[in-house]
């Protein structure tokens, strides 16, 4: 078909539109596996969070599991509560009269004052 100057050729034109087509559908296709690879990648960040959540969790259930052992209940109430059971005797260190214990004394501690071109040079060769 001929209109003014140019010529159609409906053959060619039913090409064109099937390339133009056909590009676009891989343009979409790309895109979404752009995507896919996107959320796949934080499904498995997501995954090694919630195994470290879980290994979290089992470690605190055994921690609450022998915090509540009548074992460990006993052990804190002698070591750190200072109790004592019925028949145990209990034993209390008094100091000797008289006696005043001396101070430790405290260490002062000792500063330097470099520069930070003094600390470089310490740095590199070891000054």
């Amino acid at each position: 078909m001929k209109i003014g100057p140019l010529e159609i050729n409906f053959r060619r034109l039913g090409i064109i539109i099937i390339v133009c087509l056909v590009l676009i559908l891989v343009m979409n296709f790309n895109t979404r596996l752009g995507e896919l690879s996107r959320l796949q990648s934080q499904a498995a960040t997501v995954r090694v969070q919630a195994t470290g959540v879980m290994l979290t969790q089992e470690v605190l259930q055994t921690q609450v599991g022998l915090a509540t052992s009548p074992a460990a209940v006993e052990e804190y109430a002698r070591s750190e509560a200072h109790m004592s059971q019925p028949d145990d005797k209990v034993l209390v260190v008094m100091p000797v009269p008289g006696y005043t214990p001396q101070p430790s004394p405290t260490p002062t501690p000792i500063v330097n004052n470099l520069s930070p071109l003094d600390v470089w040079l310490i740095f590199i060769f070891g000054k």
